[in-house]
Formats: C-alpha cells, sequence, structure tokens
C-alpha cells in the first residue's frame, strides 16, 4: 500500500475516509475517542497545505433518505474545536466541494446516499471527483466493500492509507503474527455463533482462550454443567465441545469458570450470588464469573506476554456482576506483555476501570478487528493494495 505519510499533499485536494461514528445521546456525542483517533491525520494533511475533505457514516439511517437525528452536524462542531477552525457540514457535495489549501470540510452521512453500502460505481465515482488523494483511514469500516472505504480507491487519482489505519495494521500483524508466548486471548459476548469464526481462529494459536459473557454459558453447558435460565446456544453446544478438545489436542486450554454469579433474573437490582459452577440450578441465570475464576482469569492474564482482547466476561454495567471484568481486566493491565483491545463494550470497560494507559494497543473497530483475529483479508485493504502502482 502507498503511504499518507510518503505523499506530498500540498495544494492537493485529500478526500479522507474517518470512522467518525461516534455513541450519541440525545444529539449530544457521549464519546468522542473516535474523533480525537482521527485528529493526526487530519492535522498531518492540514500541515502541508492540502484542502481536505472528510467523509463518514454515523449510526444506521435509512438509506437514501436525509435524517437530521443522524446528521454529522454535531461531529463537525466537535472537530471544529479540537482543530481550532469552522469546520462546515457539507450537504450537497455531489458536483463538487469548495474548500482551499488549510481548510476542512465534512460531508454529510455517507448513509444517507443509496449507493453506499451497495458499493455503487457512480457514488464511488462521484466521491472520487472531489480529490487528488483519497486516504483510506478508517480501520472501523475496512471490513466494508462500501463507496466510501473501497470503491472510491478503485476510482480515485491516488489511493493510499491513513496514518490511523497504519498503526491499527501495524499493531495487529505485532499481535498476531509473531505473538510473544504465553499468548492469551479473551473473547467476550452474547452469542457463539457471533464469534465461532474467531474462536476457531484463535483456539490452537493461543495458549489460554477465556470465553465470557453468554458464549461461556454455552461452554459451561458443554462441559456438563447446568445453565438454568442462561443466555446460551443449545444448537451450539456440541461445537463447544469440539473447541474444547481441540484446544486440548493443540496443548491449550478454554477454561471453565469454577465459580459464577446468578441470579433470578437480569436486572440492575437484581440480587447477586456467587455459586459454585456445579450448583446452579434450573432457576439460575449467570451473569458474571465468580472470584475464584476471576482471581485465576486475573492471575493468567498476569503472565501472559501478549493479550488479544474483545468483550467482557459478565454484564459488566451492574455494578453486582462487573467484578469478573474489572479484575480480569486490571489482570491484563498488570500484564507488562503486548495487549491489544477492540470492540465498543471493550473500550467502555477499559474505560470504566481506568486502564487505558496500561493497555499497549486500543483498536478503534469493532467488526474490522475481529475479521482480523479470523485471520480474514479486509476489503479497503485488499483495494489499496490493488491499486498501490496507480
Amino acid at each position: 500500500m502507498k503511504h499518507m505519510s510518503e505523499l506530498n499533499l500540498s495544494n492537493k485536494r485529500v478526500l479522507i475516509r474517518e470512522d467518525l461514528n461516534v455513541p450519541m445521546d440525545s444529539g449530544r456525542i457521549s464519546d468522542d475517542t473516535r474523533i480525537t483517533a482521527a485528529l493526526p491525520t487530519i492535522q498531518q494533511a492540514l500541515s502541508q497545505q492540502a484542502a481536505v475533505i472528510l467523509v463518514s457514516h454515523l449510526g444506521r439511517p435509512k438509506a437514501g433518505e436525509f435524517d437530521p437525528q443522524f446528521s454529522m452536524l454535531p461531529v463537525a462542531n466537535r472537530l471544529s474545536d479540537l482543530l481550532e477552525q469552522d469546520v462546515a457540514v457539507i450537504k450537497d457535495w455531489h458536483k463538487g466541494v469548495d474548500v482551499a489549501p488549510g481548510q476542512v470540510v465534512l460531508l454529510e452521512n455517507i448513509r444517507f446516499e443509496a449507493g453506499e453500502k451497495s458499493n455503487d460505481d457512480d457514488l464511488s465515482q462521484q466521491l472520487a471527483d472531489l480529490c487528488d488523494v483519497f486516504v483510506m483511514d478508517a480501520f472501523g469500516t475496512a471490513h466494508r466493500a462500501h463507496a466510501s472505504t473501497t470503491g472510491v480507491a478503485q476510482f480515485a487519482p491516488t489511493a493510499c492509507a491513513g496514518p490511523l489505519l497504519v498503526k491499527e495494521l501495524t499493531a495487529l500483524e505485532k499481535g498476531l503474527k509473531n505473538p510473544a508466548k504465553p499468548m492469551l486471548a479473551v473473547i467476550g459476548g452474547a452469542k457463539v455463533s457471533g464469534k465461532l469464526q474467531v474462536l476457531h481462529a484463535l483456539v490452537d494459536k493461543v495458549d489460554k482462550l477465556i470465553v465470557g459473557g453468554g458464549i461461556a454459558n454455552t461452554f459451561i453447558k458443554a462441559a456438563g454443567f447446568r445453565v438454568g435460565q442462561s443466555l446460551f446456544e443449545p444448537d451450539l453446544v456440541d461445537e463447544a465441545k469440539q473447541l474444547i478438545e481441540k484446544a486440548k489436542e493443540a496443548g491449550n486450554e478454554i477454561p471453565i469458570p469454577e465459580d459464577v454469579v446468578v441470579a433470578a433474573e437480569f436486572s440492575a437490582d437484581a440480587l447477586a450470588e456467587v455459586k459454585s459452577v456445579d450448583e446452579v440450578t434450573d432457576n439460575d441465570m449467570i451473569l458474571d464469573i465468580g472470584p475464584k475464576t476471576a482471581a485465576l482469569y486475573a492471575y493468567i492474564a498476569k503472565q501472559a506476554k501478549t493479550v488479544v482482547w474483545n468483550g467482557p466476561v459478565g454484564v459488566f454495567e451492574f455494578p453486582q456482576f462487573s467484578r469478573g471484568t474489572q479484575l480480569l481486566a486490571e489482570g491484563i493491565a498488570q500484564s507488562g506483555g503486548f495487549s491489544m483491545a477492540g470492540g465498543g463494550d471493550t473500550l467502555a470497560a477499559i474505560a470504566k476501570y481506568g486502564i487505558t494507559n496500561n493497555i499497549s494497543y486500543i483498536s478503534t473497530g469493532g467488526g474490522a478487528f475481529l475479521q482480523v483475529l479470523e485471520d480474514k483479508p479486509l476489503p479497503a485493504v485488499t483495494m489499496l493494495e490493488q491499486v498501490a502502482d496507480r
């Protein structure tokens, strides 16, 4: 791939695809992490007196329709504050954008365009016509073959990878291609089905594979224990058994919780009770790992030289079911090895427990992070490689 840092952007029209899909609460940005992550790339282009055009999506609006609740205006206002210069939102950009060297504009939500998700050639060409250089910097959307991620790169005069994308890929390569051992992967989430390919890809690469959340319940069931009213997937119990055996054959391990925290219902007010995993009744819901298991997992994390983390191990949003995730997070923070984390819930847990500075690399992507863990190519990266000689 060409890298933006290698190019002369002076007086060039530079279209940068960033991931500015920030969480919103009643029209206000509740977490601007993705915006601040994009700043170095934007500032680098501005320092060369490029005319910068930003493009991103926000939320999941209905394609082909303008919806004010998904407007990029709050993002533009935040960018204006951070860059200390006006960033206008351009709604009608299809026939060109008026932007001078040293200026920044932000296109309106690209998902308002009917052809974005279908990677429409006409929309891709319209985006390419806006620029001399296209910069793909949005790792969080690199796993999607959309008009603003892959299509535009196909038609732009020059297409390259931005600093943030390069940083993400470099960190992932360090953690996955030649990892220091022992290696630990923590994969949490509601369903095994959503992470099945990741589990298969990691099970014979890592020394320990800790599963958490609803995924762990399916493995607890596979190990022969009752899970009561807990969220689990009956049709994937056999698959979980196979993964447990696959780990053993490779000399690795998927540890099964020794104790769990249960409640009669899933709610913020539910009464939590610690039980041995073999004491779970038909009326119990497993909502966290127990203290013995949490201590063991934290110890495993501290010993690891490489840690990959995607997903909490319990319902950490509720204080009485958050201890397992907190202890594991603190263990990862104290490991001293190379740690990388990705996914929205994971980032929320990192922020909640104040360990941001103790994680070696925090990925801005969720789906893209998982796709790399699955050892699958990212369409946007593949396209940049294909057009590198242009």
